[in-house]
């Protein structure tokens, strides 16, 4: 167990003051899980989230069951967490997807493009161009229903069949997200091939070409090792939002080599001894993250669930 008063707490001069937490875990998480999750499981798991603090919990993905059949409960799931007091993100791939959710009142959507051709087709069987023109409808009739649209961009960083992404490749497709009228911009580091001067790059060049970094989050996987490195050049550029899965859980069906996502919790660690504000509880965090361990039949990846839950 870790001694009380740590970690110490050491600002960094000019990082921002508060970090809002994009939390994936319930929807990017569970969607790669070998056994489907009960959906009561699912919302109860929701629910241990918003007590611990996050504001912003995606909550499923209304996609088709064939495509991701570990979200195929969207509907049943949806109305036992909407009364929550948190903003709950629904993931919607075309107008379908976006009629459901609307149905049930969801607030907020997110669309998903790539900043590639190979993981375009992959992931929705479309070009990037073809994507996108998917996208326009769904995004102008959400922000009719002035319903907050985020943009998930893939592949920002490298992609596993093409390899180097060039950042203006990235840029154009940001732009014609952010210009169809997205409110902001995840930007994903799908296989975990980011590098700290990599991030600061690209984000500079999105400001350059009239993206501001208050509307940009950043999406990073651990598969090098390289999250929280990532992560902490970002914030010194003014990011304020930050994607990060309870435990670790989760990587991209599509996209073979993609290991977990950045964990929750290390990531709260990491803000805390900056003392930059979540208004996360780390230890019911944790706790939550332990519960969900148990329910999936394995410890979580996450080092700072595994450090804080240790038993002497």
């Amino acid at each position: 167990m870790t001694a009380q008063g740590l970690p110490m707490v050491v600002p960094v001069q000019d990082l921002p003051a508060r970090v809002r937490i994009h939390e994936v875990g319930a929807r990017d998480g569970l969607q790669k899980e070998a056994r489907t999750v009960p959906t009561e499981v699912k919302a109860e798991f929701i629910r241990r989230l918003a007590d611990s603090g996050l504001t912003t919990i995606e909550a499923t993905s209304f996609v088709h069951p064939k495509w991701v059949p570990q979200l195929a409960d969207a509907e049943q799931l949806f109305p036992l967490v909407s009364d929550l007091p948190v903003a709950l993100p629904v993931l919607v791939p075309n107008e379908r997807g976006l009629d459901r959710a609307l149905a049930l009142g969801a607030r907020r959507i997110a669309v998903f493009a790539s900043a590639t051709e190979s993981f375009a087709k992959a992931n929705l069987n479309r070009t990037v161009d073809e994507a996108l023109a998917m996208f326009q409808p769904v995004v102008a009739r959400a922000k009719e229903h002035r319903v907050h649209v985020r943009g998930y961009l893939s592949m920002c960083f490298g992609d596993p069949w093409e390899g180097p992404v060039p950042i203006h490749q990235v840029v154009r497709v940001s732009k014609a997200l952010m210009d169809m009228g997205c409110d902001e911009l995840s930007l994903g580091d799908t296989i975990g091939v980011a590098t700290p001067g990599h991030v600061q790059d690209l984000l500079s060049e999105l400001n350059e070409e009239g993206v501001p970094t208050s509307a940009l989050g950043v999406h990073f996987h651990d598969t090098y090792g390289q999250a929280l490195a990532n992560t902490l050049a970002a914030l010194q550029h003014g990011v304020t939002t930050v994607d990060s899965s309870a435990g670790g859980l989760g990587g991209c069906p599509y996209a073979k080599s993609a290991t977990g996502n950045l964990a929750t919790e290390d990531l709260v660690w990491m803000l805390n001894g900056l003392g930059i504000d979540t208004g996360v509880d780390l230890g019911r965090l944790t706790a939550t993250s332990v519960w969900m361990a148990a329910h999936l039949d394995r410890p979580s990846p996450s080092r700072t669930v595994r450090a804080l839950s240790h038993k002497e």
